[in-house]
């Protein structure tokens, strides 16, 4: 999947204004009829939900608004330049390159249609028409158009799901998604299987949420190793994480310390995102002889709740969602509480004869 992306981007320039003076028969001291040069087309990047990589920035790196027309004689306008609308899928952070070469946040793009503008027109010039004043009747000037903006844009797609899963190489996040979701994703018997996150829609009831398969990650993920920052920055919009810990691993505590680490040391927030712990594999004889004391090691460390499922027969998968979807509801309703806090801030002034009374 292609997830990141820098292209170049140049809004159309401005049409000339030019110098133009009335010729007709009769009028031999015709008056100054120069038109305006027509504006130069934007560049726009648009919210579109039927797309789903940046894979149309792959091969064409370079894009360009049409410039506006020049301005003609008898007071006509030059046409505006075509804007260029450039669809791009949701989860897109746009940023632009400064002369410094650090990024600047333009927008987040996340919801269909929404729509920001990356690269104003330039303004036509005007024409001599419009210099026309008391003191000069017949002015032989006209303005240039102005250039289109133009930069180098660096495009990071972040999935939008509502859960990921993450967890070490090769612990069953695949099977998992598989076996919740009508997702099919690639299920192999070795590590880094899944090359790029996978998504699938989970079902419960009338209700459901979008759930989403995160490559691998192992330690230095933080640091880029195993294209480990790649990974982690699709988790940053997730509301709930579920950590997959393979039951069968020689050292399954340590494991998860070390994801933990991983989500800590990446920062946006990671590690305070609501997450639920699920042991995997528990099918297989040798976990189920160790559950009690893997619960009780896991539960030392997240003081929590620990599920035990295996997503190869499903064994425990309902309950592991439906806890997932009561921590989104959650995530909802404290979103929803800071806004309206924020929203309704009351604020209650002490009375001035109390603060003399205290002061006194």
């Amino acid at each position: 999947m292609i997830d990141r992306v820098k292209i170049y981007v140049k809004a159309g320039d401005g049409g000339n204004g030019i110098i133009s003076f009335r010729r007709e028969k009769y009028v031999p001291l015709g008056g100054p009829d120069g038109g305006d040069g027509g504006d130069g087309g934007n560049i726009y990047l648009e919210g579109d939900s039927g797309v789903s990589t940046l894979q149309g920035f792959r091969h064409r790196k370079q894009f360009g608004a049409k410039n506006g027309v020049h301005g003609k004689g008898q007071d006509m306008h030059g046409k505006n330049g075509k804007d260029l609308i450039l669809k791009v899928p949701l989860g897109t952070l746009v940023r632009r390159k400064d002369d410094g070469e650090s990024l600047i946040t333009l927008d987040d793009i996340v919801s269909h249609g929404q729509r920001s503008l990356v690269a104003q027109g330039g303004k036509g010039g005007l024409g001599n028409a419009r210099f026309v004043s008391s003191t000069n009747r017949a002015p032989r000037i006209a303005q240039e158009g102005q250039s289109g903006e133009e930069a180098w844009l660096i495009l990071d797609l972040k999935l939008i799901a509502d859960v990921g899963i993450a967890g070490y190489p090769n612990v069953g996040k695949s099977t998992l998604l598989s076996a919740v979701s009508k997702a099919k994703p690639k299920i192999a018997d070795y590590p880094f299987t899944t090359l790029e996150p996978v998504i699938g829609v989970v079902e419960l009831g009338y209700q459901s949420f979008v759930l989403a398969d995160i490559p691998g990650l192992i330690e230095g993920a933080h640091q880029g190793v195993g294209l480990g920052i790649d990974f982690l920055r699709h988790i940053e919009r997730t509301k709930v994480i579920i950590q997959l810990v393979d039951g069968s691993s020689t050292e399954p505590t340590l494991e998860m310390e070390k994801v933990n680490h991983e989500l800590k040391s990446y920062g946006s927030g990671l590690l305070n995102k609501k997450r639920i712990v699920a042991i995997n594999k528990i099918d297989l004889p040798e976990v189920q002889a160790h559950m009690s004391q893997l619960k009780s090691e896991i539960e030392d460390i997240i003081d929590d709740r620990v599920y035990f499922i295996s997503a190869a027969t499903g064994e425990g998968t309902e309950d592991l969602m439906k806890k997932a979807l009561e921590l989104i509801s959650q995530e909802q309703d404290e979103k929803i509480q800071e806004h309206q806090e924020d929203q309704y801030r009351i604020f209650r002034p002490t009375p001035i004869a109390s603060k003399k009374k205290r002061e006194s």
